[in-house]
């Protein structure tokens, strides 16, 4: 395959989101679509939350680059599979900005997140067989576990993408180096068809931070979902990458286990807005945005790292195992640090 066409890919979704984005703004304004400060929102000035108007669009051009050009593929199945990520994904951002304007309720996002979700797996997007770490066997599951699995898997991953949308340049970044590891993997593995869908999708969160870096002139807002429906769609379509996925997304996995149990049990619910993330409490205990922004994208490289350069799957398995603790001692901590009180409300 041509090195021109992954250029291709990569500068047709940058440049895309330069050009969609400063029209998300304007509209935004027009619409007043934005957010103000109060409440657990501490930015400064009215700044426009639909930033995400341009994904779908951007990433939907990238992506079908290829398959207007005829590039070859491994996959009978690879355009079906794609028809379910762009439809699934075209749900999730609909719903998206919708909650954008009209501030959905979580029973109206999760509907969203499972529509999209379903649309996909209709379309053969879905986990059907793991690797097992102790060997080399393949573990295949029946529908009956792959509907669950998959639906689980996808709506949960969508999910950590909203849960991480705090700080400028923290969704966008993560999902950045998250594309980043899935493409270099997709690579090693000669999957060279199914690694532009990735580097689509780089492209994308490359574009957004050129005005979503601290200080933002745009929020992510509803976009967050649309970039966690990415890696959760795209980390199954090239033979299930989710542990790799898993591994890169780790901090962000624990750190939103946390929230759902800290919640429960204070009694409050799952859903509330709060200020109780690991990114916003480091916030309120005096760390600048751009610290916590780089530290973020620090341990989500190195875990990507650790994903792509130790090749036995029970080590992985122990790195799991061993940084998720270590998460949770971090997290803990610094929970306790600031307190069990957080802020919460819109």
């Amino acid at each position: 395959m041509s090195p021109l066409l992954f250029l291709a890919v990569l500068a047709s979704a940058w440049l895309a989101m330069l050009l969609f984005t400063p029209l998300a703004i304007r509209l935004g304004r027009k619409l007043d679509i934005v957010d103000r400060p109060g409440g657990r929102r501490k930015h400064h000035g009215e700044i426009v939350r639909i930033g995400g108007l341009g994904l779908f669009p951007a990433f939907a051009i990238a992506s079908l680059i290829p398959v207007l050009v005829g590039s070859p593929r491994d996959d009978a199945l690879e355009l079906t599979r794609l028809t379910g990520v762009l439809l699934g994904m075209a749900i999730v951002w609909v719903m998206g900005l919708l909650d954008d304007k009209f501030k959905l309720s979580p029973g109206w996002q999760l509907a969203g997140l499972v529509a999209g979700a379903l649309v996909a797996i209709l379309f053969k997007v879905f986990v059907e067989r793991f690797n097992s770490p102790f060997g080399n066997q393949q573990i295949v599951v029946d529908w009956y576990l792959m509907l669950p699995i998959s639906l689980a898997w996808i709506v949960g991953m969508t999910n950590l993408g909203n849960s991480i949308d705090g700080l400028d340049g923290l969704a966008a970044g993560v999902t950045a180096i998250a594309s980043a590891v899935l493409f270099i993997h997709m690579l090693r593995l000669h999957q060279y068809s199914v690694a532009l869908l990735p580097l689509a999708l780089l492209g994308c969160c490359l574009g957004f931070l050129h005005f979503n870096l601290p200080p933002a002139r745009v929020f992510l807002g509803g976009g967050a979902y649309v970039l966690g429906f990415g890696i959760a769609t795209l980390s199954i379509i090239s033979g299930a990458k989710v542990a790799s996925a898993l591994l890169v997304m780790w901090l962000p996995i624990v750190d939103l286990v946390w929230q759902v149990y800290s919640r429960w049990h204070r009694g409050q619910r799952i859903s509330l807005g709060d200020r109780g993330h690991l990114h916003l409490r480091l916030q309120d205990l005096g760390w600048s945005q751009r610290r916590i922004v780089l530290m973020y994208y620090g341990i989500t490289a190195f875990l990507g790292a650790v994903g792509l350069l130790v090749p036995n799957r029970a080590l992985k398995l122990g790195a799991l195992i061993v940084f998720g603790l270590a998460f949770i001692w971090f997290v803990a901590s610094i929970a306790q640090k600031s307190g069990d009180s957080v802020v919460s409300g819109e």
